[in-house]
């Protein structure tokens, strides 16, 4: 039977790194290829330690309590001296009162998929240990270890888990990123102190990515342009993160979130993270924490974040006011000159991607001399047109063609407002804008639980439902109420 190794090296920095596989040394070759995020920071790095174990479940238990060791108990355990590792076990349950700080990690019981997660020396409980040799080490720890309590509460999802998450997101651990995702999107009160925190401590690891906004019509293949372009970039070295956004059900209140599923070859990279969120009722093609989201990716080193919108119509543009580049997707036969001057999102586009190209080659053309005509007309949102590259393009996503000309304008675009200095305006003015959204809508939260509001709320929305009362008064009413309770 193949075994299975669970293994610790020391960083750089001082610090160990726990991970178990089923091939050492080809897991060897991705942490020397950079391909883990935590020890791609922190070459060189030695291989410290390694054990035998029959199954893949010895392997992760043993793992999991190694990750709650003490540096010192690591160390016996490398030196091979199993004695003083049974000595620091047995002193510390017999100093178990004095360690009131300490808890238990939560991420032990759902380990990554790729087999290990880093972890910083000294601050977790001690559980046990004696080095293992297959089955009679596997036996040995059975009898031995014993998990020590923590003083305290049990620990809830998300309590006092800022500071932590913060740190395992910006040494790019993917559930970490998940976790942090969910922690920011939580509607929950007792939530947003912990999630304004975690971004605090992300912000100055943020700004240094490429935010690529993309938009289009339902059918247009914006998955499979994401997909083609992700790839691509990751050929080129680049560490890509797509946030899609599904839209949710107004009836049932769902979302399918199957955008992921589309992606079936980015979607299993080891440089790519794609996350899928619902809209939930958020107008304007993206989710209401969208933004939050984008920091959490480029905190963890993703230098590429995509923003796929929901399918959009002529007026869905909030994609374009927080991402560096707005990329509009149209197909051919799509509309004439009118129907293009129409589209409001077409004046905020920074470029016209027509994928579905090799469909109809005659009908891609004109649609790019249509909608290239047509932009001559919007007023040049962000543009220098004397330095701002074609602005329509033609390609196919499912055949791959057009998208290295895509990407080198995309660049281009980039270059051009970098140097003039529109790129650092645009996110100053969006950061602002952030600012004033996220007050609206604590506002409107903060008004719809006021208790003058709420007591007033039946009797009002019965009156405007049975229409002696107007709509534009029954607002005036309740703002009034609010007012007068301050």
């Amino acid at each position: 039977m193949k075994p299975f190794f669970v293994y610790i090296l020391e960083c750089r920095d001082g610090s160990y790194y726990t991970g178990h596989t089923d091939d050492l040394a080809a897991r060897m070759r991705q942490h020397e290829e950079g391909d883990i995020g935590y020890t791609a920071l922190r070459k060189p790095f030695s291989l410290k330690w390694q054990g035998e174990f029959e199954t893949r479940e010895a392997a992760l238990a043993f793992e999991q309590r190694i990750k709650g060791w003490s540096r010192a108990k690591k160390e016996a355990l490398m030196a091979g001296d199993r004695e003083r590792v049974m000595v620091l076990a047995r002193g510390l349950r017999q100093a178990q009162p004095e360690r009131s700080g300490a808890q238990p990690e939560r991420s032990g019981a759902q380990p990554e998929r790729s087999g290990a997660q880093p972890e910083r020396e000294g601050a977790q409980p001690e559980r046990e240990g004696a080095q293992p040799d297959r089955s009679a080490a596997q036996s040995e720890l059975q009898e031995s270890v014993r998990p020590e309590p923590v003083e305290g509460p049990p620990p809830t999802l998300y309590a006092t888990e800022a500071p932590p998450l913060a740190t395992q997101v910006i040494t790019a651990q993917r559930r970490a990123m998940a976790k942090a995702i969910t922690l920011l999107e939580s509607t929950r009160p007792e939530h947003r102190a912990q999630a304004d925190e975690l971004l605090t401590a992300l912000l100055p690891h943020t700004g240094n990515a490429f935010r690529v906004g993309i938009s289009g019509v339902p059918g247009v293949g914006k998955s499979t342009f994401i997909e083609t372009l992700g790839l691509h970039l990751i050929g080129q070295g680049h560490r890509v993160a797509v946030l899609a956004v599904d839209p949710s059900s107004s009836v049932s209140g769902g979302s399918i979130l199957g955008d992921k599923t589309r992606m079936e070859r980015l979607s299993v990279h080891d440089r790519a993270f794609i996350r899928p969120s619902p809209s939930s009722g958020t107008l304007g093609g993206v989710a209401e924490k969208t933004r939050e989201a984008m920091l959490v990716c480029e905190a963890a080193g993703f230098d590429i974040v995509i923003v796929e919108t929901v399918g959009v119509g002529q007026s869905e543009t909030a994609v374009a006011h927080m991402t560096d580049l707005f990329v509009l997707m149209q197909l051919p036969n799509a509309g004439d000159d009118l129907q293009a001057i129409k589209k409001g999102v077409m004046e905020l586009a920074d470029l016209v991607v027509i994928n579905k190209a090799d469909l109809d080659p005659d009908a891609a053309t004109r649609a790019q001399a249509q909608i290239t005509s047509a932009m001559r007309l919007f007023t040049q949102h962000g543009r220098e047109s004397a330095a701002a590259p074609q602005p329509v393009l033609q390609l196919s996503a499912l055949r791959g063609t057009g998208v290295h000309t895509f990407w080198q304008a995309a660049t281009a675009w980039r270059e051009a407002r970098t140097r003039s200095g529109q790129l650092q305006a645009r996110r100053q003015h969006q950061a602002l804008s952030w600012m004033w959204e996220r007050i609206e809508a604590g506002l409107r939260q903060e008004f719809r639980h006021h208790p003058a509001v709420q007591a007033l709320l039946p009797a009002i929305t019965q009156e405007v439902e049975a229409g002696r009362l107007a709509a534009s008064t029954a607002a005036r009413r309740l703002l009034q109420a609010r007012q007068n309770d301050q």
